[in-house]
């Protein structure tokens, strides 16, 4: 009997401390809960973009057009070489080497360039005029041998582009008298300030130069580096000739020209983002080359920014603290190190993977490329298997709860959702800008994996341009996707040239 009731004693104490145990657990289970909401419930508040401050971000960026626009004029009128880069804006804003748009009438086969980072775009394509679809499309893409990216000299970078550009030609040849134009667009702004770029001038002292470049000669103008492009080419047998230089959003806004005449404005949203639109020729001051602007809109800052703890530490441990905000907010490259950092900022404050040794990948800058985030963002499955393979593969993070796969989801939402929704403010202040919200149809092309491939963002987007708008006015703004894939938009443009009979040097942007 003393046996079995010392054996009922103990069983209870192990039943009441397994109990204890129990409710320790549950406890700090909820405590962790509490800390990782907290910080999640934060970053949501401060991530919001209500319509009110969608528009100040629209309204901000207009005036910002505008000032721009006005201290490159004087700075003309100064025989100075600056642009949008004055006290009064933030904008670098470049007029395209551009004299023309397509019509949609435009006929043959053409060629194009597309220079990006470490590799560049050879393509052709056939336009068959009535607004007919690309078809016949051929793309190659070349990487740079590292002496050739390594070179001081431009000329040396050309040379080996229109050797390739020779070897493409002979491999899609076209009939006689056809397709004797080729487009050429950069990937990456051109030069370091908002110098507008005019042929007629040879103050322009702004060198041309692309990122992840080493091309180190000044170039003075467009002009003089077309001519290094179609020498390069003469050198190598070529019987076309390269008629424009422009960046990759003035090739896509061709490409939606040719298609309608509502276009009026081509943006980049990738892991960078850049626009061009056109403008009204009175706008554009002292230049030849009328209508087409270029708008590293990247560096555009506005106090109206939801911006975050995260984001402010972002940026001033970036190699380019205070510069490119907008581009911090709303690019690729940036939105996938903001979703690291909030859940780097959970683990350690949170313990969201656990009390363990925090994952040394979880430290790793710039580790989470957007395409992660959209896949984890994306995944519908019921219990976030494709969140929990990238956050094994990525971050060696081996065990997850369903908790934890559905709060790093949440994370990808509030900073994806955020720069969609800034994307579209901008988009509005370039309509607003043009004066077309409320009496004209405009149709803005979208080149990029962020909105071509990434559908919720894609949506957010949109759906943030509706709500800007409303429903009276939201059928004025037709945002879509760009014609062709990239570096499509040098096809259009050889062809604008190509079919040209006179060169006015206007762009007609109604």
């Amino acid at each position: 009997m003393v046996r079995s009731e010392a054996m009922v004693m103990a069983l209870t104490v192990s039943i009441v401390a397994a109990t204890a145990a129990l409710w320790q657990w549950q406890g700090r289970k909820e405590r962790w809960r509490e800390r990782v909401q907290r910080i999640l419930r934060k970053f949501t508040r401060e991530s919001a973009t209500p319509a009110p401050l969608l528009w100040q971000v629209a309204d901000a960026l207009a005036s910002n057009m505008e000032a721009s626009l006005s201290i490159s004029g004087n700075q003309k009128e100064d025989g100075g070489g600056g642009g949008g880069g004055g006290s009064s804006s933030s904008l670098n804003m470049l007029v395209a080497f551009v004299d023309s748009l397509p019509t949609g009438e435009e006929e043959g086969i053409y060629y194009g360039v597309n220079l990006r980072s470490k590799d560049f775009l050879i393509l052709s394509a056939r336009l068959a005029g009535n607004k007919s679809p690309i078809s016949d499309l051929h793309r190659q893409e070349v990487a740079f041998p590292s002496h050739v990216l390594q070179s001081s000299s431009s000329q040396e970078v050309f040379d080996f582009v229109a050797s390739k550009v020779a070897e493409f030609v002979a491999a899609h040849p076209v009939e006689t008298g056809v397709g004797k134009g080729l487009g050429f667009t950069v990937s990456y702004p051109m030069g370091h300030s908002a110098t507008e770029f005019d042929s007629s001038s040879s103050s322009t002292n702004t060198a041309i130069k692309w990122k992840s470049f080493l091309v180190d000669d000044p170039v003075q103008d467009q002009k003089q580096l077309l001519g290094e492009i179609n020498s390069a080419l003469k050198k190598h047998g070529m019987d076309v000739q390269a008629f424009t230089l422009a960046t990759d959003p003035a090739g896509d806004l061709a490409g939606g020209r040719y298609y309608s005449r509502d276009c009026v404005a081509a943006v980049t949203l990738g892991v960078g983002t850049s626009v061009a639109y056109t403008e009204p020729a009175e706008s554009v001051p002292r230049s030849r080359w009328l209508g087409l602007v270029t708008m590293g809109w990247g560096n555009f800052n506005c106090p109206d920014f939801p911006v975050t703890e995260i984001d402010s530490c972002l940026d001033s441990e970036s190699s380019n603290p205070g510069h490119q905000i907008f581009e911090k907010l709303i690019s690729g490259t940036y939105l996938g190190e903001i979703v690291r950092r909030v859940l780097l900022k959970m683990a350690r404050g949170a313990s969201l993977f656990g009390n363990r040794v925090l994952p040394p990948g979880l430290k790793t800058p710039y580790v989470l490329s957007i395409n992660d985030v959209a896949t984890m963002h994306q995944d519908t499955s019921e219990d976030r298997e494709a969140v929990a393979d990238k956050l094994r593969s990525i971050f060696k993070i081996a065990d997850t709860t369903l908790t934890t796969r559905e709060i790093v989801a949440e994370v990808c939402d509030v900073a994806v959702e955020r720069g969609a929704r800034l994307a579209a403010a901008g988009i509005v202040g370039i309509i607003k800008k043009l004066k077309r919200i409320e009496d004209k149809k405009s149709m803005v092309t979208v080149e990029g994996e962020l909105y071509e491939s990434y559908r919720v963002f894609r949506n957010y987007l949109l759906s943030g341009v509706w709500e800007m708008l409303g429903k009276e006015l939201s059928d004025n703004v037709v945002v879509e996707c760009s014609h062709g894939g990239p570096g499509s938009g040098t096809v259009f443009l050889a062809a604008t040239h190509q079919g040209a009979t006179a060169a006015s040097g206007v762009i007609d942007a109604e």
